[in-house]
């Protein structure tokens, strides 16, 4: 792989007052946490705030904030915003009651506020379900949509690196149910500018004063300048393979942020 140059450019590196930090990739891969990954964010607590914001759509924060725990991150859950939270936050705003939900059992919990049912459901909300995306779940959606239910793309990846190796995500199958039913989605989680508003919200830090750190080109790169925040691509996970080349800043780990981010604050 082709070097991409690490930009050092010390007024955006200053301009910096929160983190949105990706998870998957970034913090660790398929399970196993990217080296120093942790002794980093230790070292920002307290000086630099940041969010954990993740497109993880197989568990609760509750459980994504656990996890973290259990390879050495400090992680609270209030400190993640899944896409899942925010499609829950986002349809209890617009007053939706009823969902069809096609997402893991453990994910209901981020949606205590609605009655899950897949008869006459205001919205189908579209998570990763793995080998639970089967022909009959993908029907009743199918068949829910053309009752008039709207489109809810909890995300779009299109696929994850797992210890058996690259493997489909949600974003299929949305893509699916759209050509089936004639209809286009409407996306809640990365790379979508609404949840990065909702994550700067979330944080308390306006969106000009953020930067997104992040593996993948897609969701963490393109979304960050798409809602006008910096794009800070670490070459771990997704960003191992080249991809464009529009981050302000190119590092090797998230464990060579903090001295770039706290020898800028000099």
């Amino acid at each position: 792989m082709p070097d991409r140059p690490v930009v050092t450019d010390g007024a955006a590196l200053r301009s910096i007052r929160g983190l949105l930090v990706d998870i998957d990739g970034t913090l660790h891969v398929a399970g196993k946490p990217i080296a120093g990954a942790a002794d980093a964010l230790d070292v920002l607590r307290g000086r630099v705030p940041f969010l954990f914001t993740t497109n993880t759509s197989r568990m609760p924060r509750t459980e994504v904030a656990a996890v973290l725990e259990s390879m050495g991150f400090e992680a609270r859950a209030d400190e993640v915003l899944t896409a899942t939270v925010a499609a829950a936050l986002r349809l209890r705003e617009e007053g939706v009651t009823r969902v069809q939900l096609l997402a893991p059992d453990s994910v209901t919990r981020d949606f205590s506020a609605f009655e899950i049912t897949d008869s006459s459901p205001e919205a189908v909300l579209v998570a990763d379900m793995g080998a639970g995306f089967t022909f009959e779940v993908l029907n009743a959606a199918f068949r829910s949509l053309l009752e008039g239910a709207r489109l809810v793309a909890i995300h779009r990846n299109r696929y994850w690196i797992t210890d058996s190796g690259p493997t489909l995500d949600a974003g299929p199958f949305v893509a699916a149910l759209e050509v089936a039913a004639r209809t286009e989605a409407e996306l809640v989680g990365k790379p979508a500018p609404a949840f990065f508003e909702m994550a700067a919200a979330t944080l308390g830090v306006p969106l000009d004063w953020l930067a997104v750190v992040g593996d993948d080109p897609e969701t963490d790169v393109e979304g960050a300048r798409r809602a006008g925040l910096l794009a800070i691509q670490v070459r771990t996970g997704k960003g191992q393979v080249a991809g464009p080349q529009e981050a302000e800043l190119t590092i090797d780990s998230i464990r060579d942020l903090p001295p770039l981010l706290l020898g800028a604050e000099a």
